[in-house]
């Protein structure tokens, strides 16, 4: 894997079975520089044409609704105008999946906008549904 971008959020890395892998890192988030990240993360999918993230969630606090709205009203939006359909596999902590309800750990994708995506508790999971997508 190659080091593609990275700040106090996190890191993006350029995988080499063709999605981008973003591991955000523990502690306290500024939006400027959680906006950096996704947009670095955005500009990798479109520089190579992937359509696959693979999201390492396991160690961040919830995300603020500030940082909601910017990833659905402008990340995902822009890439829904332009057609660019994203699949994202999330690693969650397995406390975290416990107390999500049963119909989030359903076996269907969920979607919002242009990003189709599902929640696994291990890697090796994630990473073999991320590579039996198209």
């Amino acid at each position: 894997m190659r080091l593609y971008f990275e700040n106090p959020v996190g890191r993006v890395l350029e995988h080499p079975h063709g999605y981008a892998l973003v591991q955000y890192a523990e502690g306290p988030r500024d939006f400027a520089t959680f906006q950096a990240l996704l947009t670095h993360t955005h500009q990798l999918l479109r520089r190579h044409g992937w359509h696959k993230i693979l999201a390492d969630q396991r160690y961040i606090t919830t995300f603020t609704a500030e940082e909601q709205q910017w990833v659905a009203n402008y990340w995902l939006e822009r890439s829904a105008q332009d057609g660019y359909e994203l699949y994202g596999a999330v690693l969650v902590s397995g406390e975290r999946l416990a107390h999500l309800p049963p119909d989030a750990l359903a076996d269907t994708l969920h979607q919002q906008s242009a990003l189709r995506y599902r929640l696994f508790a291990t890697e090796d999971e994630a990473t073999a549904w991320l590579l039996q997508l198209p």
